[in-house]
């Protein structure tokens, strides 16, 4: 069992939450950075340790888009495709990365390296098309950015192209 060696971490959480269930997003998380994904066996724990339904803990892990339910990609690149990105090219985005990676969305590469996901607001309306690599933001994309990320990641595990979490426009010019 995936919470049988964690059990002084899990205690010190559900310490934290006067109501057991609020905890369930801790253990999640938890959870995934042991296996890499929650799988249905760790749902089965949690629901247990919480006293809720294995159902009740599925809705949480596919309403959050930051938990998967399979294993993913050394880089999990998530491209926002809320109204502002998608006006500024977001689609865009998408096509050059599944061109490039010769995978759809939702696909992980055949070495286990990237898997493309679009995702709803990523917060940084001002800056798109962006995409969420891992906790890293890259903003204001360009097919050639684009690339150039993807070819970074692939060979050194890092780009500096990231902008951050947030990046806020610059003021224009006087």
């Amino acid at each position: 069992m995936i919470f049988d060696t964690l059990q002084q971490q899990v205690e010190e959480i559900l310490a934290r939450y006067p109501v057991k269930r609020s905890a369930i997003l801790p253990l999640l998380n938890m959870a995934q950075e042991q296996e890499g994904y929650v799988s249905e066996s760790a749902m089965r724990e949690i629901a247990k340790i919480l006293d809720l339904t294995p159902p009740q803990v599925f809705e949480t892990v596919t309403f959050y888009t930051m938990f998967h339910l399979k294993p993913i990609g050394k880089f999990h690149l998530q491209v926002c495709k809320s109204l502002m990105c998608a006006l500024v090219g977001s689609d865009d985005v998408v096509g050059w990365i599944q061109k490039k990676l010769g995978i759809a969305t939702g696909q992980t590469t055949p070495d286990n390296t990237f898997t493309l996901s679009v995702v709803e607001c990523l917060g940084s309306c001002g800056t798109g098309p962006m995409m969420q690599v891992n906790d890293d933001y890259y903003e204001q994309l360009s097919e050639e950015k684009v690339g150039r990320i993807l070819d970074d990641l692939k060979r050194d595990g890092i780009c500096s192209l990231k902008t951050g979490p947030f990046m806020y426009p610059q003021p224009l010019a006087k």
